[in-house]
């Protein structure tokens, strides 16, 4: 199903639980602005090429608009809607002050030099640098970028505003990144994990866990379960799938990718079809890459008693039902991914504040945020007698009903 439809589907499950009034609903619905641009630069052999960039800015309700800057081929209008919506509710459910927003270029950064990425970067920044601001939209990394992309931001932003170090998050430590950054999103996942575990008089430790997707946000849950005692009985990426179920040296592995750009060929494990990874036999499944990659297709032959949302929206409705059905608990990623955004917001504050924060600090308060957002999910879940998707959702859409009831916005 497509995501965009999806996440209606959800906003109105939610609404109709929590007695939105029509107009309402439609007004938070309605994206606050979109924006499509052409980013033509020249390659590094001369010729030109042109790509096309999004930004859609969802809501603002609760404060400035947030989300992530993706690069990837698949990027399109209805997805990056579909994303600026969920972090409006993410953003609600974590209890920050911020609204929804994404954004994303149509390329294959695999096929762009470090030059071209930049001067496609610059170009994308000029295009929007008037429609994002401090207190307006506060880009962030996604796929594909990173913070060396952040940085380019940065830099292009500041040439018409002045040195803004707050209008993007997840940059280098050395221009006003926050400490912790890199690892919140999977440590975020590791939070979010021992919270459900715990609701149910259960420990990560000895705990069977799949990680499909090994990037960023994978690679550093499965570091932080595997010291927490989880054994991690396999784990792909767009290189390959592997599998040990002993469990997976971690640490070796993380060397290896290091070395190989990816888990294949990884001697201390099996090879794997990537397609049946889903599939495997393990306590706890956390998808960790692209979304829809869970449906009504294979959602029958899962065997993990828990899935844990890494990734955004990897779940599709009727994937959700059947899963249901057969009794298995998924901690939507309105939640579970959003240790990121987070620390994000940690990041814009000590840029505000102009003072930086000690890694443990940062740590601390990501958990105490993580722990909290359970219990007001958990709330929500008693409240409706829903389960923990529509728990998250009632949660975010109601706080930013709320806010724009409360500024007379709701039209």
């Amino acid at each position: 199903m497509n995501a965009l439809v999806a996440t209606n589907r959800n906003f109105k499950l939610a609404a109709r639980l929590l007695g939105l009034d029509s107009k309402l609903e439609k007004s938070l619905l309605i994206p606050f602005r979109e924006i499509k641009v052409e980013c033509t630069i020249p390659k590094d052999d001369g010729t030109l090429a042109s790509f096309v960039g999004f930004r859609v800015q969802h809501d603002n309700a609760r404060g400035p608009m947030k989300g992530g800057i993706r690069y990837h081929p698949e990027v399109e209008h209805d997805e990056v809607n579909a994303l600026a919506q969920l972090m409006t509710w993410k953003t609600a459910v974590a209890n920050i002050p911020y609204g929804g927003a994404k954004g994303g270029i149509g390329c294959d950064p695999r096929d762009l030099s470090i030059s071209e990425l930049e001067r496609l970067t610059r170009v994308f920044t000029q295009k929007i640098h008037d429609l994002i601001g401090i207190h307006a939209d506060v880009p962030a990394p996604d796929m594909g970028t990173g913070p060396q992309t952040m940085a380019w931001m940065l830099d292009e932003y500041s040439k018409f505003h002045g040195y803004s170090p707050a209008v993007v998050t997840g940059k280098p430590i050395d221009l006003g990144g926050s400490l912790g950054r890199d690892a919140a999103t999977g440590r975020g996942v590791l939070f979010a994990t021992e919270a459900l575990l715990n609701e149910h008089g259960k420990a990560i430790s000895g705990k069977k866990i799949v990680i499909q997707g090994f990037g960023n946000v994978g690679s550093w849950a499965a570091r932080l379960i595997h010291e927490k005692g989880g054994k991690i009985v396999a784990v792909s990426d767009i290189t390959g799938a592997i599998k040990n179920s002993k469990g997976i040296d971690i640490p070796r592995l993380l060397n290896h990718v290091k070395e190989n750009k990816g888990v294949k060929g990884f001697e201390g494990a099996d090879s794997l079809d990537p397609e049946s990874i889903l599939v495997e036999d393990c306590d706890i499944l956390i998808p960790a890459a692209l979304g829809g990659i869970i449906n009504r297709e294979n959602a029958n032959e899962i065997k993990a008693k828990f899935i844990i949302e890494a990734a955004n929206h990897p779940t599709d409705p009727e994937a959700d039902e059947i899963l249901s059905k057969k009794g298995v608990i998924i901690l939507p990623d309105t939640y579970a991914n959003s240790g990121g955004v987070t620390v994000s917001y940690f990041e814009w504050v000590q840029n505000i504040q102009g003072f930086l924060w000690d890694e443990e600090k940062v740590n601390n308060e990501l958990k105490t945020y993580m722990t909290k957002a359970f219990k007001d999910v958990k709330k929500m879940c008693q409240v409706h007698n829903c389960d923990l998707r529509m728990g998250a959702f009632t949660l975010g859409v109601n706080r930013v009903a709320r806010a724009t009831v409360m500024r007379g916005w709701e039209a």
